[in-house]
């Protein structure tokens, strides 16, 4: 198993997103059925995902983060929960022979320069069938200042994350865009105003417009979105 290339991100895009809890149960909810008993978390952050992830019924989470600034801080957010290990290191680099029944990549992958050697990494580290539940930015088009600034490599089109995955040698078990409603608003904000994120717009689009978007992408998968969820399985 190779060390993968992590860049030490500032974390504005993580302190932003810890307001957007129906976003984050959205996710988790399409991920859910995956999860398995064992779970990895590569790029942690401050743990606001990884606390959804322990109100399952999980046996262990092992939640792995590089960064210096949000350790600590993911460090303490987890510290009560006996089920849950905090490490202060990329994935690649600290999982020694550890496996598990599923690996998640929620909004970190995007992050990781070499991705092809991450998927290694991460099917190296999954049980036979374990699952790699991915969840990027997507379409390069969107890709904008505030992309530069946390450290985003790219931004992926739903075709060639799969293609990805696939040669990286997993089994697609679904993959689909996310959000369509947050396209134009990022658009305007963050490529044309070059504005930066901030916790009081995540919140109010977190309160105001998520619920519906979750329940009519339930009905309808969106033919675009501005991200892409994954879920595959080790072959």
């Amino acid at each position: 198993m190779q060390p993968s290339k992590v860049p030490q991100y500032f974390g504005k895009d993580l302190e932003a997103m810890s307001f957007a809890k129906n976003y984050h149960k959205w996710i988790l909810a399409e991920l859910l059925p995956y999860l398995g008993n064992s779970v990895a978390e590569v790029g942690a952050g401050v743990g606001s995902f990884s606390t959804l992830v322990l109100e399952t019924n999980i046996s262990s989470l092992a939640a792995f983060e590089p960064s210096q600034n949000m350790y600590p801080l993911l460090q303490e957010t987890l510290s009560k929960d006996k089920r849950a290990k905090a490490i202060n290191d990329s994935f690649g680099s600290a999982n020694t022979g550890k496996r598990f029944d599923s690996i998640l990549y929620v909004n970190v992958l995007e992050h990781i320069e070499d991705d092809a050697s991450e998927f290694a990494n991460a099917r190296d580290a999954l049980n036979p069938e374990g699952h790699l539940l991915i969840f990027v930015p997507a379409l390069p088009w969107l890709y904008g200042e505030i992309d530069r600034q946390v450290g985003h490599f790219r931004r992926y089109m739903k075709k060639n994350l799969v293609e990805l995955t696939r040669r990286s040698g997993f089994s697609v078990v679904k993959a689909r865009y996310f959000d369509v409603a947050g396209i134009i608003p990022w658009y305007i904000n963050f490529v044309l105003l070059k504005n930066l994120i901030s916790g009081g717009s995540v919140s109010l689009y977190d309160w105001l417009v998520v619920p519906a978007m979750r329940v009519m992408e339930g009905l309808v998968p969106p033919p675009v979105g501005k991200n892409v969820l994954l879920v595959a399985r080790k072959v």
